[in-house]
């Protein structure tokens, strides 16, 4: 398991990689049901795998290898098979994100325009590593090869939202955009 979950994620520490390999989670029997009702919709078929894994990941956040077990379990196939595809996707994800997950663009257009400069800022003000999620699960940081607009570079995401242009001291400024959203929410609500 240890070296399974190390070969895979090349953007993660080495102390988060110790603790993804040692920490075993408990599916809830709803998670359970919820994994089994998805598979069914599918009518249980394997060629239905990525189908399934978006479903599930979209009501989990995440696919942990326990889930992958149980998936593979209902689509009668092996985990080497779930996990190769969880794996080889980079939309899928192992570790769960943060309310807020950003994600910056370390393509050839945004690394020469300051890419590296930007996502060390964002690591030094939420206090995380790339691949982690913040102690209060408001946000995570992770890289992505090419958001496909260049011509904006450097290109930051959180969520669906695109930043183009962003320099270091843009930052702080974006993170408290999330920030100040989040804690105003439950005001709206009320």
């Amino acid at each position: 398991m240890k070296k399974r979950i190390n070969c895979c994620i090349p953007y993660i520490s080495t102390e988060l990689k110790k603790t993804l390999a040692m920490s075993k989670i408990k599916l809830s029997e709803n998670t359970i049901q919820t994994i089994k009702s998805i598979c069914a919709e599918f009518q249980n078929r394997e060629g239905e795998l990525i189908n399934v894994l978006h479903r599930v990941q979209q009501k989990l956040g995440y696919l942990p290898a326990e889930v992958q077990e149980l998936i593979a379990k209902e689509l009668h196939t092996s985990v080497a098979k779930v996990y190769g595809v969880v794996t080889f996707y980079s939309f899928f994800t192992m570790i769960p994100k943060g309310e807020f997950p950003i994600s910056m663009c370390m393509g050839t257009a945004c690394y020469v325009r300051g890419a590296e400069q930007v996502l060390n800022e964002f690591k030094r003000q939420l206090k995380v590593e790339v691949g982690q999620s913040t102690l209060d699960g408001k946000f995570s940081l992770n890289c992505l090869r090419c958001v496909g607009a260049c011509g904006l570079a450097p290109v930051v995401m959180v969520g669906e939202k695109v930043y183009g242009r962003v320099a270091p001291a843009q930052v702080k400024k974006i993170i408290a955009e999330y920030r100040d959203a989040s804690a105003a929410e439950p005001a709206k609500s009320a």
